[in-house]
């Protein structure tokens, strides 16, 4: 109820008119279809990450000069001097150009995680993805790939031609060519990644590299320098399960009768990555970035 004083001071109601069409303001609506990420999604981004960053042209050029050169260099020395190879299969020449050449793998594969960290990239990436697991499987298939093509077309490449340079060697059976290509392409991919499981551990690139040299390194080192009888047992140990022995295995060059022999030092190397990569798993979901 009101008073005729308010009736004839009251303000005079707004005109209701219909709401025009067309569209709101304040809304937006985007023309791009909105769908949850995938794992395919975390490849193609590690994809694009590690094939437009300079470490990687460098790392896989030096690798390809040092598989290539001293594969070849090995080769030519081998038919100047022409000495009498007996059964020993001249694939065995190009131990000596990955041997080096790994460590080209492992650098790449410390500073495919742990450079994210140096530069904090690493908190974009989880910010894009969450999903931590993901992201370590996605770098890890990516790497694992790309090491394991380019090792292998290297070893086969100079395989092909040592076999040419060096005719009156005895001819490689299938096994052997197998083993010395496409085994020691897993081998080597193989300690990449057990690079990068000790990268994401250590999240720093110079201590993580340094951890790995000696791990391939230092074994070999320490068994030279046991010289009594009583470390024997330990410097047979050593000499056999060091990686560089263990590659030399895919060459048919085996130290020992008891040692590792065949594919044994493949399935060892997987092990042991398998282990390092689920540390690496319980680290990224464990610790702060």
């Amino acid at each position: 109820m009101t008073t005729p004083y308010q009736q004839q001071h009251q303000p005079p109601h707004p005109q209701q008119h219909p709401q025009a069409p067309g569209p709101q303001l304040g809304t937006y609506t985007s023309p791009i279809a909105v769908r949850r990420a995938t794992f395919g999604d975390a490849l193609a981004s590690e994809w694009t990450k590690i094939r437009s960053v300079r470490s990687t042209m460098w790392t896989l050029g030096v690798l390809i000069v040092l598989l290539l050169g001293l594969g070849l260099l090995a080769g030519f020395a081998v038919r100047a001097s022409n000495p009498d190879m007996g059964t020993t299969s001249v694939l065995v020449l190009g131990f000596y150009g990955v041997l080096l050449g790994q460590i080209c793998v492992i650098t790449l594969g410390v500073l495919t995680i742990a450079s994210e960290y140096g530069t904090g990239m690493i908190r974009t990436t989880l910010t894009a993805c969450p999903s931590r697991a993901r992201i370590l499987a996605a770098k890890s298939v990516v790497f694992f790939l790309l090491a394991f093509v380019i090792v292998t077309v290297g070893t086969a490449l100079v395989a092909v031609i040592q076999t040419a340079l060096v005719p009156d060697a005895p001819t490689p059976s299938a096994d052997e060519w197998l083993r010395a290509t496409v085994g020691v392409g897993l081998y080597v991919a193989m300690i990449g990644l057990l690079s990068l499981a000790v990268g994401a551990l250590i999240r720093h690139s110079a201590g993580s590299i340094t951890i790995m040299i000696g791990v391939v390194l230092l074994p070999l080192v320490l068994a030279l320098f046991m010289f009594t009888e009583s470390l024997s047992g330990v410097r047979d140990f050593l000499m056999e399960y060091s990686i560089p022995s263990q590659l030399g295995v895919f060459y048919g060059a085996t130290i020992s009768e008891t040692g590792p022999s065949g594919w044994d030092p493949l399935w060892i190397i997987t092990g042991i990555t398998a282990v390092a990569l689920g540390g690496a798993f319980l680290s990224l979901n464990s610790r702060d970035v």
